[in-house]
C-alpha cells in the first residue's frame, strides 16, 4: 500500500503540537533508553579485552574463546522472540527492568568462572537473560514516535552501541589494572563491578521508564491525542491485504527471512571486530591494556558520527535500501584491506568495517519498521533481530577456529569480506514501498 509523503520521508510539516510531544520524548525519554543500551553494550563486549587473561587463569584457548563468546547468541536467540511478545503484555517498563537487572546478575556471576564450562554456561545464560532488550527498545520507539521522527531516534540509540565500544575499552583496561586488589584477578573485578552498575541501572528504569503516550505525565493531553494520532496513522499506512494472513505465516515470507539473512550478516562483522580488534592491537610493540582500550574505541567513534548523519539523511529522503548495500559494501571493503599491513592498517581498516556496520543497522532497523506488516512488528523485529545476532555465534567461532588452526585471522577476515558481499545482493533483491 502506497504511504503519504510524510510518512516516507518526513517533508511535510507537523503541527506545532506533534513537534512539541515528539521533542519531549526526545528529552525525557531517549537519554534514559541510551544509557540503557550503553550499559548493556559494555556487559556484552567486554570480553574481547580479557581474552588473554582467560588463557593464562583458567587456560581457554582461541577456538574455546571463541565459543563461548558465540555461546550468548544462541541463548540470545532462543529466548528473543518470546521476550519480545511478554514486552507487548508486561510494557516495557517492567519487562526491559526484568531483563536488565538479570543479564546484571549473571554478568556479575561472570566474576566466578573457573574453567571453560562454567564459562560456556554463563555466557549462554547471559544472551538468554538479555534476549529481548534490543527488539524490545526498537518496538517500543515505533509506539512512541511517527515514522518521519523514528530514523533519528533508531540512530541516537544505536548511537549508544558504538559509545560503549568507545567507553569499554577505556573502563574495562582501567578495571584490569586492579588485577591482585584484594587478592582478586583483574579480569574478576570487571565482571563484579559491571554487572552491579547494570543491576543499578535497572533500579532506575523502573522508575522513569513510562511505557505508553497515555502514561506520560509530561505531556500535555493536546500532545498525547496529536502524538497517538500520528503512530496510528502510520501503522494503517503499512496494513495491507497480506495482514489478513496468520501471524506465522506473515513471518515466514521471503522478505522477513532476507532481512534475517542480511543482518545476519552485518552482525557478523560487527562481532569479529568486537572480539578481535584488541588481539590485533597487542600486537603493536611495547602497548599496554589499557592503551589497547583506548585505541579499540577510535572505529566507533567515526560510527557514531556516521550513522546520526545517516539517519538525517533518511529520515528526510528516503533511500534507504540504497544505504544500507552501501554500509554493507564498506564493511566488505575493510575487512579485505584489514587482511593486509601492519596492526596500525588493520586498525584503520576496521575502522571502515565498524563505520558500515553501525551505519548498516542504523538505517536496516529504520527500513525494516517501515516494511513490516503492523500485526507482526514485534515479532518480526524479535525474529530479525534474534536469527541475526546468531552471526554473533558463527562468526567469533569460525573465526577462532580458523585462527587456532592457521595462526592466522586472514582466512577468516575473507570469509567476512565475502559474505558482506553476499549481503549486498539481498539488499537489492528486496522490493519495498515507495520511499522506503
Amino acid at each position: 500500500m502506497s504511504a503519504t509523503p510524510h510518512t516516507l520521508t518526513g517533508m511535510a510539516e507537523d503541527s506545532t503540537v506533534l513537534k512539541s510531544a515528539v521533542r519531549k520524548f526526545y528529552v525525557r525519554m531517549m537519554p534514559l533508553v541510551v544509557l540503557m543500551l550503553l550499559v548493556n553494550q559494555v556487559d556484552r563486549t567486554n570480553l574481547g579485552f580479557i581474552q588473554d587473561a582467560l588463557k593464562a587463569d583458567l587456560g581457554l584457548g582461541a577456538a574455546a574463546f571463541g565459543l563461548g563468546a558465540g555461546l550468548f547468541f544462541v541463548g540470545y536467540a532462543l529466548f528473543e522472540v518470546p521476550s519480545n511478545m511478554l514486552l507487548q503484555r508486561y510494557g516495557a517498563r517492567i519487562w526491559l527492568t526484568r531483563i536488565m537487572v538479570t543479564w546484571g546478575l549473571v554478568t556479575l556471576l561472570m566474576a566466578f568462572t573457573q574453567g571453560e564450562y562454567s564459562f560456556y554456561f554463563l555466557r549462554f545464560m547471559l544472551g538468554l537473560m538479555e534476549a529481548g532488550f534490543f527488539p524490545g527498545v526498537i518496538f517500543y520507539l515505533t509506539r512512541w514516535l511517527p515514522d518521519a521522527h523514528r530514523g533519528r531516534a533508531v540512530a541516537i540509540f544505536l548511537s549508544a552501541s558504538a559509545l560503549a565500544y568507545i567507553v569499554t575499552g577505556p573502563i574495562s583496561g582501567a578495571l584490569l589494572t586492579m588485577h591482585g586488589m584484594a587478592g582478586i584477578a583483574g579480569w574478576r573485578w570487571m565482571f563484579l563491578i559491571e554487572g552491579g552498575g547494570s543491576m543499578l541501572m535497572g533500579l532506575v528504569s523502573i522508575r522513569y521508564l513510562v511505557s505508553n503516550i497515555a502514561d506520560a505525565k509530561w505531556l500535555t493531553p493536546q500532545e498525547k491525542h496529536e502524538l497517538q494520532a500520528a503512530v496510528e496513522r502510520d501503522v494503517a499506512n503499512r496494513q495491507t491485504e497480506q495482514g489478513k494472513k496468520p501471524q506465522w505465516r506473515l513471518l515466514l515470507q521471503r522478505p522477513v527471512l532476507t532481512l534475517c539473512a542480511i543482518y545476519f550478516v552485518s552482525v557478523m562483522t560487527g562481532y569479529t571486530v568486537t572480539f578481535w580488534l584488541p588481539g590485533i592491537l597487542r600486537q603493536i610493540k611495547d602497548i599496554n591494556d589499557f592503551q589497547v582500550g583506548l585505541l579499540s574505541s577510535i572505529p566507533w567513534i567515526g560510527a557514531v558520527i556516521a550513522m546520526y548523519v545517516l539517519a538525517k539523511f533518511t529520515d528526510d529522503k528516503g533511500h534507504r535500501k540504497v544505504l544500507v548495500g552501501a554500509a554493507l559494501l564498506l564493511q566488505a571493503v575493510g575487512m579485505a584491506l584489514a587482511t593486509t599491513g601492519s596492526p596500525w592498517f588493520a586498525l584503520f581498516a576496521l575502522t571502515l568495517a565498524a563505520i558500515g556496520y553501525k551505519s548498516c543497522n542504523s538505517v536496516f532497523w529504520s527500513m525494516t519498521a517501515m516494511s513490516l506488516e503492523p500485526k507482526i512488528l514485534a515479532a518480526g523485529i524479535a525474529l530479525i533481530n534474534s536469527i541475526g545476532n546468531l552471526g554473533g555465534f558463527v562468526a567469533p567461532t569460525a573465526v577462532g577456529a580458523i585462527k587456532q588452526h592457521t595462526g592466522s585471522l586472514q582466512a577468516g577476515l575473507l570469509g567476512l569480506t565475502a559474505c558482506s558481499l553476499v549481503g549486498i545482493v539481498l539488499v537489492m533483491s528486496l522490493r519495498l514501498r515507495k520511499g522506503v
